[in-house]
């Protein structure tokens, strides 16, 4: 089994595992942590979502900041096989590591390919349309 947990500080976690679930049609076992709206440490709150996980598992968290709180609560989960932490969340990534098939672990090199694609991903509009309109005119 694979988990998918999306965890960040405040309502972010909720509001990209809701894009995510509209755009795969809620593919996969994603789950939102949604750290300090209440008074529970984010320690239960993660060992809530990890209660059912066994460890034959795979998990996949991604965090918002890294060396943030919420980033740093997973640290110790990191030395678990099949236990993958990654932050800056970024859909293109979750998108195409849900998307894998799950009945195999997904590989480190998987792994850094998806970050690779999804760091292409970060583009600055304005100059890729600037460029967009010179190629239209070394065209004519």
């Amino acid at each position: 089994m694979r988990k998918i947990i999306i965890a960040s500080h405040h309502k972010m976690a909720e509001g990209v595992k809701d894009t995510l679930n509209y755009i795969t049609g809620d593919h996969g076992n994603v789950h939102a942590l949604s750290a300090y709206l209440n008074n529970t440490p984010i320690q239960e709150e993660i060992e809530e979502l990890l209660k059912d996980v066994k460890g034959e598992d795979e998990v996949l968290v991604f965090t918002d900041l890294l060396g943030g709180s919420v980033n740093q609560a997973f640290f110790p989960y990191t030395d678990r096989p099949h236990f993958h932490v990654i932050t800056g969340i970024n859909l293109p990534v979750i998108m195409s590591l849900i998307l894998e098939p799950d009945n195999e672990y997904l590989t480190v090199d998987q792994i850094r390919f998806a970050l690779n694609e999804a760091k292409e991903q970060l583009v600055y509009v304005n100059d890729f349309v600037a460029n967009m309109s010179k190629d239209d005119e070394d065209d004519e």
